[in-house]
């Protein structure tokens, strides 16, 4: 129970940010956080939705939303051109939809729908603009960057799709999703490891996110069996997720401030 109670505490610490975005690598960690957030954002109002980790997913929801309002302006006043500004003035656009949809109403299974939808199209753009400032750089570390903060996107995809197979809302196309992106994290963190640029202390992150990919990848796989929903898997799924976000997040700072 200890154990557990560091890991979700680990997990619900603010992730570091700069009040500026300072150079383009930083850039495209930013916008990439961006992405992460409509997910994460959409998993805990599922979460709150399904009671589980009541106090701390509002807490991640209220920080999540602060932080995304915060850092669209930073990324939206720092475009180095017109394209890139544009899509941070269709991201704001879109932005305020999945507020609305967020905090418009108490989390309910009717409303889940229209969130997806509206996280969705929130995370195209947000892609969108974090693929733009990786070719602004121009840098074979900005793939780099673009590819660490692209796994904190996807351990809140999962968990967020994870609740919402559970509810169930098109759990099918849920399921599908979770084994799409699982795929897609296990190729990239072969690739994190085997870059070039990649540190003996990235190698110890990546390591770290392993062991916590683990418990967090047994708790997925009880939905993807078809098991019955319970309390302690889908707090489990939280707390895991929270926790392999942590680490991911510093190996993406960790990939930025190579700026090489």
């Amino acid at each position: 129970m200890k154990r557990r109670a560091v890991l979700i505490l680990a997990g619900a610490l603010p992730l570091g940010v700069n009040a500026q975005v300072s150079d383009l690598a930083d850039a495209i960690n930013k916008a990439g956080r961006q992405r992460m957030l409509s997910q994460r954002m959409g998993k805990a109002w599922l979460a709150m939705l399904h009671n589980t980790e009541g106090r701390s997913a509002q807490a991640v929801l209220d920080k999540s939303m602060a932080l995304f309002d915060r850092q669209l302006v930073e990324l939206k006043a720092f475009a180095p051109s017109s394209e890139i500004r544009d899509t941070y003035t269709a991201l704001e656009a879109a932005w305020s939809d999945y507020k609305t949809a967020l905090v418009g109403a108490t989390p309910s299974k009717a409303g889940a729908a229209r969130l997806l939808k509206a996280d969705a199209r929130v995370l195209a753009l947000a892609h969108q603009g974090t693929q733009q400032y990786e070719a602004a750089m121009g840098r074979p570390v900005g793939k780099l960057v673009n590819i660490a903060g692209r796994q904190r996107m996807l351990s809140q995809r999962m968990a967020k799709f994870y609740y919402a197979a559970t509810l169930p809302v098109d759990p099918s196309v849920a399921i599908t999703e979770i084994g799409k992106a699982r795929t897609e994290f296990l190729a990239a963190m072969t690739t994190l490891r085997d870059a070039p640029e990649a540190t003996a202390r990235i190698r110890d992150e990546l390591s770290l996110a392993d062991g916590q990919w683990f418990f967090f990848d047994q708790a997925l796989q009880r939905v993807q069996s078809g098991a019955a929903a319970s309390a302690k898997p889908m707090s489990d799924v939280f707390v895991t997720s929270e926790n392999l976000l942590s680490v991911m997040d510093r190996v993406t700072e960790l990939y930025a401030n190579l700026k090489s």
